[in-house]
């Protein structure tokens, strides 16, 4: 029983998770904007002939938009740019997904990726490889933990989450703490 708690655990884990394919459906769409100062304005004539042609339907109004979307657009062209055919394929069936989602769902889904970003790289390593461990699982086994967790009451999936916290406290697998 102590493993059902411990795996419920990570499905838990794995909502938090989850958001991780909304931000890479959204890729092509509007990809993060890189490292570089947030005000910085893009200039056109910077972007490789292919960003440009990528980015052509953007070309007129260019110099309206704001520099973050600049940015997020040019670094999103070069990813895309570098990607392999399977890995764009990957993205463009990501991306239809994300689309077909309702509105509120992926409202949702941007703020657990932006809790999740918030998060320190040891907790977010901590989340990614309990979402991996959840996804090793049999696809019946995860469906059962999904279920569990749905039909469980706010009190009872508090106990869940408390006991997968002492079971860490014994079993020291790292999990991220919930906030």
């Amino acid at each position: 029983m102590n493993s059902n708690w411990r795996v419920l655990a990570l499905a838990v884990a794995l909502s938090v998770a989850a958001v991780a394919v909304a931000p890479l459906a959204a890729a092509q769409e509007a990809p993060a904007a890189p490292a570089a100062s947030a005000s910085a304005p893009v200039a056109w004539s910077s972007l490789s002939p292919e960003q440009q042609r990528l980015l052509a339907r953007y070309g007129d109004q260019w110099s309206t938009l704001p520099p973050e979307r600049q940015q997020a657009l040019a670094h999103g062209s070069a990813r895309w740019l570098n990607m392999s055919g399977a890995e764009r394929q990957q993205a463009r069936e990501r991306f239809a997904h994300w689309n077909a989602l309702p509105a509120e769902q992926r409202h949702a889904l941007r703020g657990r990726w932006q809790k999740f970003q918030s998060l320190p790289p040891e907790q977010q390593a901590a989340v990614r490889q309990n979402f991996h461990r959840f996804q090793q699982l049999p696809p019946a086994r995860r469906e059962m933990l999904r279920q569990q967790w749905r039909n469980a009451t706010p009190a009872q999936r508090q106990q869940m989450v408390q006991h997968a916290r002492e079971q860490r406290g014994r079993n020291p697998a790292p999990h991220p703490p919930r906030r």
